[in-house]
């Protein structure tokens, strides 16, 4: 196997040749995800900084190594990390990347990342789950074990599922009804936090989301995870649906597995689509955001820039209600061309309502204004 050396912050590792990102690949590395490692090693940073213990990490989907040998190297108070991979060549690559950096903390394990967790039952501070597609066979596995107080770092890669592209696949996998809207990768969000929040209610675990975003192909949740009956079912809560109607974009929330909801929109009397379940609480939490920031200017990151560019979006919609508007498709229902957006936004401020922009598409609103008066303020923005 051909191989080369790259740099992602404080480690240098050996990686194999390859000529397109595949599960195919003798060794899976994605250069991509350069940011989503970035990203975690704040976050952690972050995580253990608020704590009085070292911590224990399993990287449950190991590759090259790249990820756990970054938290051995670039975390404060790491006692321990585990990487496992099931693939044999990716086992010695680890070995290899691990000796090559000098670390001493992690251990190396060639097996199924739900037998690891499964076998070292409340051992591990952080879990971090980052596969090929779908972690909804990792979710029970990984509420099981996680040590309560401890982080869960999830991603998924199966967005065309999750934002409604492939319904049935949402179903089969995360047990909710997707919806291919202009804000599906919120929803999409959404409905990977319910099913996490699902399988955590089992073991009377519940999750406090303390960031979360969706960028190029995946989407990532971390969450602080505690135990109790009462507090599980209170977190429960936040489940629900969104019935959305393409006919005026009008949206409503819902509350409970199986609410009663309106079939036909209010504003219009077009039939809804519905989407859920899903989270409807927090996504993100400001302060955390806040603490990431300052962390992230005492790091060494080769996509700082970036990253904090993100932390800074996600930041500023962060307490805004559920859903943005995309400017564009409003304007193509008033049929009229997109004014500035910048102007939009000034005039939404200025009539006292919440306003941000969002990380999930570059033309999308998130605001409290009714739906009717936004459209006024587009049509009355764009004639001056």
């Amino acid at each position: 196997m051909e191989t080369h050396f790259v740099e992602e912050g404080l480690v240098k590792i050996q990686v194999p040749n390859f000529e397109k990102v595949s599960s195919e690949a003798p060794v899976f590395y994605n250069p991509v995800m350069e940011l989503n490692r970035d990203i975690s090693v704040v976050v952690i940073n972050q995580y253990r900084k608020q704590l009085d213990h070292d911590i224990t990490i399993c990287d449950a989907f190991g590759g090259t190594g790249i990820r756990g040998v970054r938290y051995s190297k670039e975390i404060d108070g790491v006692d321990s990390i585990a990487i496992c991979d099931v693939n044999p060549l990716a086992i010695e690559q680890i070995k290899k990347n691990v000796e090559l950096n000098d670390v001493d903390n992690v251990e190396v394990y060639k097996t199924d990342a739900n037998i690891l967790l499964q076998s070292n039952k409340g051992l591990f501070d952080v879990v971090d789950i980052d596969p090929f597609g779908t972690p909804a066979m990792f979710l029970q596995a990984t509420s099981a074990n996680i040590r309560p107080g401890g982080l869960i770092c999830i991603s998924a890669t199966d967005t065309s599922a999750l934002c409604g592209t492939y319904h049935d696949p949402c179903l089969r996998k995360y047990g909710a009804e997707p919806q291919k809207t202009e804000y599906c990768h919120e929803n999409g969000i959404r409905i990977l936090i319910a099913a996490i929040a699902r399988n955590l209610a089992v073991n009377q675990k519940y999750l406090n989301v303390l960031f979360s975003h969706s960028t190029e192909h995946y989407m990532r949740i971390y969450a602080t995870v505690s135990r109790g009956g009462k507090s599980t079912n209170k977190s429960l809560d936040n489940i629900g649906f969104i019935s959305h109607c393409p006919n005026c974009l009008y949206r409503k929330t819902y509350h409970g597995y199986a609410p009663a909801m309106d079939k036909c929109c209010p504003e219009c009397g077009h039939k809804f689509d519905i989407a859920g379940p899903l989270w409807l609480g927090h996504i993100s939490n400001r302060e955390f955001i806040s603490k990431m920031i300052e962390m992230a200017d005492t790091l060494e990151l080769n996509t700082k820039d970036k990253l904090l560019e993100l932390f800074e979006k996600c930041l500023n919609e962060s307490e805004g209600p559920i859903t943005f508007y995309d400017i564009h498709k409003l304007c193509k229902k008033l049929k009229i061309s997109a004014p500035k957006m910048n102007e939009v936004i000034d005039e939404i401020r200025s009539r006292g309502y919440s306003i941000s922009r969002t990380h999930f598409k570059l033309t999308g609103m998130r605001t409290d204004m009714p739906l009717d008066e936004l459209k006024s303020v587009i049509q009355d923005v764009k004639n001056g």
